[in-house]
């Protein structure tokens, strides 16, 4: 064979790629023209040692390698048995008729695992989950949803490497991720567990090929202070007890927007009013609102107020107990 890549990195041939990338390191440092100088010799010794770890770090190309490397020590051992002299990297097998060009079987290989990196694939599809309330499911919404997207690296089409030397776009990673912005559409009446499907903004294509999609798992949560139960909405409003006692007009937010109702007097604690057609709406079906009253006495009471309390208890008839 032309080049012994695990001389050239001066490393046994059952290194680990740990092994093979410390001794690529440790000689590309030393042999940098910016270090060892810009002289042909240099620059020559610099791009073999990018070669050798090229070849060595793409498992797929070390694997083919080193069968090659294997055979090509085997036909050089067995040669020295025949009587003819073969060419310079061509060794012959009379018994069987067969020639075989090692450098050949190389070059066929690294262009044929070439030509399949550099054929079109389509892009992978990109995974993820967008959680919204009842409410933002029961009206629609618009979410903004930002997505990290790793594409192989344009420049180097993934090898990590461009003419033998660390590719400065990627940084000899193969790859490349940014970030972007999607403002996603939810349609009103989504159900929990949908998906939504944006074409082509999943993982780009490479050499050409489709861009993967991207799948948006839709999670429905219940919101703070109301749960929901089919189309109906459920929430708990509390009120003071001198509301409860003599009647009140109570504001609270609705899918309709803010709706006031009126709580009669003597209202009991638990006691439950309807707000018709202010539920969910799905399937040309509305739902209702059904509010559930809890009476509070405010953590905190003035002076003025504990003095009524006790006027209150001087004057009750003291009956809510039978």
């Amino acid at each position: 064979m032309a080049k012994d890549y695990y001389k050239i990195l001066d490393i046994p041939e059952f290194s680990t790629q740990d092994e093979i990338k410390s001794a690529y390191r440790h000689l590309a440092r030393k042999w940098h023209p910016d270090v060892a100088g810009s002289t042909p010799d240099v620059i020559a010794k610099f791009k073999e040692i990018n070669e050798a770890y090229e070849i060595l770090s793409d498992k797929n190309r070390k694997a083919d390698y080193d069968t090659a490397r294997r055979f090509y020590s085997y036909a050089k051992s067995s040669s020295k048995t025949e009587e003819e002299t073969p060419r310079k990297d061509t060794y012959h097998t009379k018994k069987q008729g067969f020639t075989f060009n090692w450098e050949e079987f190389i070059s066929k290989r690294y262009k044929d695992a070439q030509k399949k990196t550099e054929s079109p694939k389509r892009g992978d599809d990109i995974y993820s989950d967008v959680e919204i309330s009842v409410f933002e499911a029961a009206g629609g919404t618009t979410k903004i949803i930002n997505m990290l997207q790793t594409q192989i690296c344009p420049k180097c089409n993934g090898r990590k490497f461009v003419n033998a030397s660390k590719c400065p776009y990627c940084k000899g990673k193969g790859e490349t991720s940014t970030y972007k912005r999607f403002n996603v559409k939810i349609p009103a009446g989504i159900k929990d567990k949908s998906k939504i499907r944006l074409a082509g903004e999943g993982e780009k294509g490479i050499n050409g090929g489709a861009n993967g999609d991207l799948y948006l798992t839709i999670h429905i949560k219940e919101p703070k202070n109301y749960k929901t139960d089919g189309l109906n909405i459920l929430k708990t409003i509390p009120v003071a007890p001198y509301e409860a006692a003599l009647g009140a007009e109570i504001t609270i937010p609705t899918l309709k927007g803010n709706v006031s109702f009126k709580i009669a007097p003597n209202t009991q604690n638990g006691q439950k009013i309807r707000l018709s057609g202010c539920g969910i709406v799905q399937n040309n079906k509305v739902g209702d609102m059904i509010v559930t009253v809890e009476i509070q006495i405010p953590k905190s009471l003035t002076q003025e107020e504990i003095n009524l309390y006790k006027k209150l208890r001087e004057i009750s008839s003291g009956r809510v107990r039978e």
